[in-house]
């Protein structure tokens, strides 16, 4: 899926979600409501896309991370609003339990303990 298409799903998405029309979503993005509509239509289907600005714009009015928008994972879409909506405290351990949880870091803290020690 381009990054483009993933805009296009999540756009929608997030829309839907809010409950919120095409062109209520446009107007309270800052777009003039005489084209907020086709404006968001248009960002939906892909046929245009938006400036950054435009598309901060649209994840505020929709309270959900720009980031959210470009997730091509389902998953990670999900985590990331809900990684948003959390706490800083929890933030903190979600993300420390996530890099603990990596791979590498696993990797990283067996060649550690198995390294003699320099005296």
């Amino acid at each position: 899926m381009s990054p483009q298409s993933v805009f296009c799903k999540r756009l929608r998405e997030a829309r839907e979600a809010a409950g919120l029309s095409q062109k209520n979503l446009g107007i309270a993005a800052g777009i003039d409501r005489f084209v907020a509509s086709t404006r968001v239509n248009r960002y939906e289907k892909g046929a245009h896309e938006p400036d950054s600005g435009t598309a901060g714009r649209l994840a505020a009015v929709l309270n959900v991370p720009l980031a959210y928008f470009y997730a091509e994972d389902d998953l990670l879409a999900r985590a990331i609003v809900a990684f948003a909506g959390a706490s800083k405290l929890q933030q903190k351990k979600w993300a420390e339990a996530i890099l603990a949880a990596r791979p590498q870091a696993k990797a990283a803290r067996t060649r550690t303990r198995k390294s003699p020690s320099r005296t």
